[in-house]
Order: C-alpha cells, then structure tokens, then sequence
C-alpha cells in the first residue's frame, strides 16, 4: 500500500473561518440538523427518515467503514514512501500511477499528482493515475457490491495503463514551473478523539446487523428496536464527525487509521443518506419515478456520468454510485464515471498545475466515453 510523506502533501483548502460556530462547520452543522429534525419528526415522515437512515447505515456505512479500517490498517503496515520508488523506476512509472489510482480511495492519486509536481513522474503518470481512481466511491461500490467492483476497478487499472502510455507516446508539453511545487493531502486531525472510538465501536454491531440483513434475516423479528437504535447511533456520531471536521472527503496519510476510518466514512455516509432520503422522498411523496425518468434519456445517461466526473470531489461520484446501487443508472454509466472522475486528487492538481489538470481531465474523457458506451452497446444487461 501507500504511506505518502504527510509533510509534502497538502491540499490547499483551508477551512474557511466564517464558517465555523465553535468546533462546528455552519453549512455542515445546518445539513445534520435538518437531517435529524427530519428523523425525529412525527408521523410517517419520521418513521420513513428513520427506516431510511437505518438501512443506509447498515447496509452502505458500516461496510464502508470495514473496508476501510482494513485497508487503513495495512497501508499503515506496510507503508514505504513512494516518493522514491516512483522517481527510480521510469519504466514503471506509468503502471504503477495506474496502480497508486486505482487504489481504494484517493490518496494513491494525491501521491501521483504531488510526485508529478516535484518532478518525479511525467505526465502520463498523472494522466494514469487519474483515470484509474475512483476515488471514495470505490469503497462504497467494494463494501456494498464486491462482484462489480471486481470488475470496475480492474478495467480502470487497465484503462488508465492504456491511457498514461498513449499519453506518454504523443504528448509533450510540460505544464510545471522551474520551481516544483509541493501539497499537503488534508490537515491532521490530530489524536484519536471519543468520536472516532464511538464511531468504530458502533459499526461493529452494525456490521453484523448488516451481514444478517444480506442473509434475508428479519432483523425486526430478531432484535427489534436495537436494529433501528444501533443504525440512527451510528448516523448520529457520522453526523457529529462530519460537522465537526476539517477535512474534505480524504484524511492525510498521517492520521491513525480509526481516524481516518471515521472521517471518510461519515462524509461518505452523509452523500448516501441524502441519495437514499431524496430517491424516497421523490417518490413517496412528489410522484416522480426517477426509474422511469432516468429511463427516458438511457441513451445518455453514460454522457451524463461521464461528465459528472469532471466535478472534483468525491461527493458527486460517490452519488452516482449511490444511484447505480439503487438500480436508478445502468453500469455503463457507473463504468464510465468511474474512469473520468478524478475524486479529490483533482484539487491539488488544479491548485498546483491548473492547466495540467484539464488537460489530464479532458484526456480522461476519452476512454471514459469509449469504454462506458462499450458496455452500454455490447452488454446493456451487465449487473443489474
């Protein structure tokens, strides 16, 4: 795995100081607090942000926080600066920012982009490694349907190889300054803190209500209301790690692996509650079928993933999937987001080497629509 330097990594996002009312971020805080006035609201509309937020936390976060937890814990075992190998190793340089890319997460990206930035790769790393990533959307996507993501990210592995080489092949112009430019991955977040603890102690139970959940087990039947209390705790701590936090979707490399584990997978439980709630909500009580809506522009609804990739960020990506996992876009368009979204590796590159970064993200497009439409032609019944 990756244990990237935390010194020479930063994304230079600071967390506005207007936007803070004590230990709280304001547009955070005002989202969670909207989201709990409506788990608490009488009637059925309570009940149903209740049951919704449930099922987000059993059946996406606390999977999502498994997976990372586990591959936190081994980047924190066998970590090695990459720095180094990267800079010696010019004829696997291109493979290896594909392999960094399509990495889980998108620290293995931040890593490539920085090493591109002090000279340590090319260009076609770069180009690589950002099409290979998937960004935090890719744990959701391996916690929730492990079978798809067998394919997804392979494919992306092999796209974004393809990509860097050609990139290498043809293009020439080099978008750094004579001085090379460092960045920092996220601030630290310091010492483990009781959120973090609550945090991982409360997925563990949530884990295994989620496990039964995929068995067909009726966990109302068997637990009653602690399925509902150990799923609205775990939301609630997320809500509270979230509103709190100073990072934007990725921690730095430095932090422990609980923190890290607990900071990512609030922010990325917070896009998913808001994906389940609004596909509900729409339906229940505004009459909109976004099956039947989504369905009427099929044709162009890998364009419109494709596109939504070239948002930085993970949080529109994660979305998409959130959609995908909801049978709501078909996995041409999951497959071509995937390959042109560049998560939050996109920010240090706009911020280091703007013009580096369209011109990578642009490039990206490229086997992003040939691939996503491939699918979307050739097997339009692909894992449904």
């Amino acid at each position: 795995m990756l244990k990237a330097d935390s010194s020479r990594l930063s994304i230079p996002r600071p967390v506005d100081p207007t936007d803070r009312v004590g230990p709280f971020r304001v547009k955070r805080l005002v989202t969670a607090v909207v989201l709990l006035t409506l788990a608490a609201a009488p009637g059925e509309l309570g009940l149903l942000t209740r049951e919704l937020m449930t099922d987000a936390y059993l059946q996406v976060t606390a999977f999502v926080a498994a997976t990372l937890i586990l591959f936190y814990g081994m980047e924190e075992i066998f970590g090695f600066d990459l720095g180094s190998t990267l800079r010696t190793s010019r004829r696997l340089q291109v493979p290896l920012a594909a392999l960094l890319g399509a990495l889980p997460g998108c620290g293995g990206a931040v890593v490539v982009v920085a090493a591109y930035s002090s000279r340590n790769v090319g260009f076609g790393a770069v180009v690589a490694a950002l099409t290979a990533t998937m960004g935090d959307a890719a744990f959701l996507l391996i916690a929730t349907r492990p079978e798809v993501a067998a394919l997804v990210l392979p494919v992306s592995f092999i796209v974004g190889i393809v990509t860097g080489l050609v990139v290498d092949r043809f293009h020439r112009a080099d978008y750094r300054d004579s001085v090379a430019a460092h960045c920092e991955v996220a601030p630290r977040i310091g010492p483990t803190s009781w959120r973090h603890v609550a945090f991982a102690v409360i997925a563990v139970p949530g884990l295994a209500l989620g496990i039964l959940q995929l068995a067909n087990v009726d966990l109302g039947a068997v637990f009653g209301t602690w399925t509902l209390a150990v799923g609205l705790a775990g939301t609630a701590v997320g809500l509270l790690i979230w509103s709190t936090s100073a990072v934007n979707a990725m921690t730095n490399p430095g932090d422990r692996p609980v923190v890290r584990m607990a900071e990512e997978a609030s922010f990325i439980a917070i896009w998913v509650i808001v994906a389940y709630l609004a596909y509900d909500y729409l339906d229940a009580y505004a009459g909109l079928d976004l099956d039947a809506a989504f369905g009427a522009v099929a044709p162009a609804l890998p364009l419109i993933a494709v596109l939504t990739g070239f948002i930085p960020g993970c949080a529109p990506q994660v979305l998409v999937t959130t959609l995908y996992l909801n049978g709501v876009v078909p996995f041409s368009a999951l497959m071509g987001n995937a390959i042109s979204n560049d998560g939050d590796a996109l920010f240090p590159a706009i911020a280091v080497n703007p013009r580096a970064a369209i011109v990578a993200t642009a490039y990206s497009a490229v086997p992003a629509l040939i691939v996503a439409y491939g699918f979307h032609v050739l097997a339009p019944g692909l894992f449904p």
